[in-house]
């Protein structure tokens, strides 16, 4: 009779810990399930955490939108791919305008030269001119141009730098386009970084110059915020 009590004890708990060993597994499945359909449903869940500005829409800078004519050397009429970065180069010609590189790059297509263009450029004064749309290819940042945003910028003499109120622009144009694509400032990069190229000059001989305009940008940001959102 004891015997057969405890055998019966045995077995019940064998049963239990099957039991229990059977609700294990199914709770890690469900788990892993769950866990798949986020990744499915939000790829950026499984990214480690960042935030990220979102910039009032007054934060857009004024700009004139002076597109190219589409042809194959400065506005191929290509789409662009989900934008990744932010190009920063320098136009290699001291003095001149905004417009002036604009109508360069417009030139091209009677020319054919070469072949190179920007979505923006910010000129001497300020001023911002909007050559290609942000949904289109540009031809400026050689193997990066299917992912990232070409801004040119003006420069008044052959050291490269920008003076104020090119420089106040920029900041403002890199800014709103960070805000308008998602991105942070280990994605805005140097035309240096793709190709090594030395372009924009100044950044590229005054890598304090480079890490200052990142520091100007994460400020202009915080300043400008109307709320902050997350990957998560």
């Amino acid at each position: 009779m004891n015997q057969t009590t405890s055998q019966k004890r045995y077995q019940r708990g064998n049963q239990a810990k099957r039991r229990q060993s059977r609700r294990k597994r199914v709770f890690l499945l469900a788990a892993v399930l769950v866990a798949l359909l986020l990744l499915w449903l939000d790829p950026l869940s499984l990214r480690p955490h960042k935030i990220r500005p979102q910039l009032p829409d007054s934060a857009r800078p004024e700009m004139a939108v002076e597109l190219l004519t589409v042809n194959p050397n400065s506005r191929p009429g290509k789409k662009l791919g989900k934008v990744k970065g932010i190009v920063v180069h320098y136009t290699a010609n001291p003095g001149s305008s905004a417009m002036d590189n604009r109508n360069y790059f417009e030139g091209l297509k009677d020319s054919h030269v070469t072949q190179a263009s920007a979505h923006f450029i910010v000129g001497l004064k300020g001023e911002i001119v909007q050559c290609i749309p942000t949904s289109e290819i540009a031809y400026a940042s050689n193997q990066r141009n299917g992912d990232t945003i070409a801004i040119e910028v003006c420069h008044p003499d052959a050291s490269g730098k920008f003076n104020r109120k090119t420089y106040d622009s920029l900041v403002r144009l890199t800014a709103y386009l960070m805000a308008r694509f998602d991105l942070d400032t280990d994605q805005v990069i140097r035309h240096y970084d793709v190709t090594g190229k030395l372009c924009p000059k100044y950044f590229v001989e005054h890598p304090d110059a480079w890490k200052q305009f990142k520091t100007d940008l994460n400020t202009y940001i915080k300043e400008n915020a109307i709320k902050e959102k997350s990957d998560d």
